[in-house]
């Protein structure tokens, strides 16, 4: 038999040490366990959108301008027409993904979180979890394994997950950004999401349904972004990945819970799948405090319905080519449309304030 914990997170990529920050922070000893070691790198678009600063802020985690790049806003860009709208309130901020991560991991340690790295976890067991040949007692056990979570197959949640998958590439390339947003280009197969990260340094990130696609096709795919890029040199090897939409009924048995891509996720389109993470990691910690998970369910679901309902939104005009170039002609006609949209993506809105932006949008689409 090991030694014991307070909270066992399983998994330390950004939503596990999310959780054990936040878990440390309200006072309980927290162990976390992951079979590789830092820094751990995932194909993703890089940019942090408004919300997600916001939460690193409340999780103690320092991002400095050194670290990235600022951008203002979003601009959607097809073959015929662009829209662009500024975040409502605050700034989005484009960095690696590692740079990230380090960040996380630093943070972790200054709270006095243990990390054990190159240690994976086998298995869950009555007292707590089976790291290698032992075993570690924990209260609570948290998985943050990601979304082919192997917590959440010990705990039989599975079977009520319901998932859609697409695929994605990512690339980092030495050129001047030049723009200020980041950029949603659209083709009839792919996005390709641009994201500023320094002064001679941008990402790609290429998600489409074809599993076949790679990066080398956003050229031909993207002949406006192919142009912008004539003279980039590639900066990183080219790494893909699956982006899920994924929702469970229940994020939690017993004493074990589920966070981050774990209990749940967005496809990659929202942009919002790092916010939720951390979201998620503070309710978490919120509930493991008054030893109620049933409030941490409550609050996930609360959670998870804006974005869901924005990715679906974005997959329908992922899906239907047509009906994407209208709403992007229409947008860029009235773009005082598209930043109410932008606002409500964002979360700087209400319910109601959706749906009458909703409602105006519909209406523009019967009367062009």
């Amino acid at each position: 038999m090991g030694d014991g914990t307070g909270a066992l997170v399983i998994g330390g990529g950004p939503a596990g040490l999310a959780a054990a920050i936040a878990a440390r922070m309200k006072g309980f000893d927290v162990t976390v366990a992951d079979g590789a070691k830092p820094p751990i790198d995932k194909a993703c678009g890089e940019g942090l959108l408004p919300g997600t600063l916001r939460a690193l802020r409340e999780l103690g985690v320092a991002i400095r301008p050194s670290d990235g790049q600022v951008f203002r806003g979003i601009r959607f860009v097809d073959s015929a027409n662009s829209v662009e709208a500024d975040f409502p309130v605050a700034t989005g901020f484009g960095m690696r993904r590692t740079m990230l991560h380090q960040k996380m991991v630093e943070r972790a340690e200054e709270c006095g979180v243990t990390l054990l790295w190159n240690t994976p976890v086998t298995g869950l067991c009555s007292e707590g979890a089976i790291l290698g040949e032992k075993t570690v007692k924990a209260r609570w056990i948290v998985g943050a394994d990601g979304i082919h979570s192997r917590v959440r197959r010990w705990i039989g949640l599975d079977s009520s997950a319901r998932v859609e998958k697409r695929f994605a590439q990512r690339g980092h390339f030495r050129v001047k950004p030049w723009t200020d947003c980041m950029e949603v280009h659209w083709s009839n197969r792919a996005q390709a999401y641009v994201t500023p990260l320094g002064n001679d340094e941008i990402c790609v990130a290429l998600m489409s349904r074809d599993p076949r696609m790679r990066l080398a096709w956003t050229w031909r795919e993207f002949p406006v972004l192919a142009s912008c890029m004539r003279h980039a040199e590639p900066s990183s090897a080219e790494r893909g990945a699956v982006t899920v939409t994924c929702r469970l009924r229940h994020v939690y048995r017993g004493s074990v819970a589920l966070t981050g891509d774990a209990s749940g996720s967005v496809d990659a389109i929202t942009g919002e799948g790092l916010c939720l993470s951390f979201r998620h990691a503070l309710a978490l910690a919120d509930a493991l405090s008054k030893g109620k998970l049933l409030s941490y369910q409550r609050v996930h679901r609360q959670l998870v319905q804006r974005p869901h309902i924005m990715g679906r939104l974005l997959l329908i005009l992922d899906e239907y080519p047509a009906l994407r170039k209208r709403a992007v002609r229409i947008l860029a006609e009235g773009p005082e449309l598209f930043a109410r949209l932008l606002a409500a993506h964002v979360g700087e809105t209400s319910a109601s304030f959706l749906a009458a932006t909703s409602l105006r949008l519909g209406w523009r689409f019967l009367t062009a």
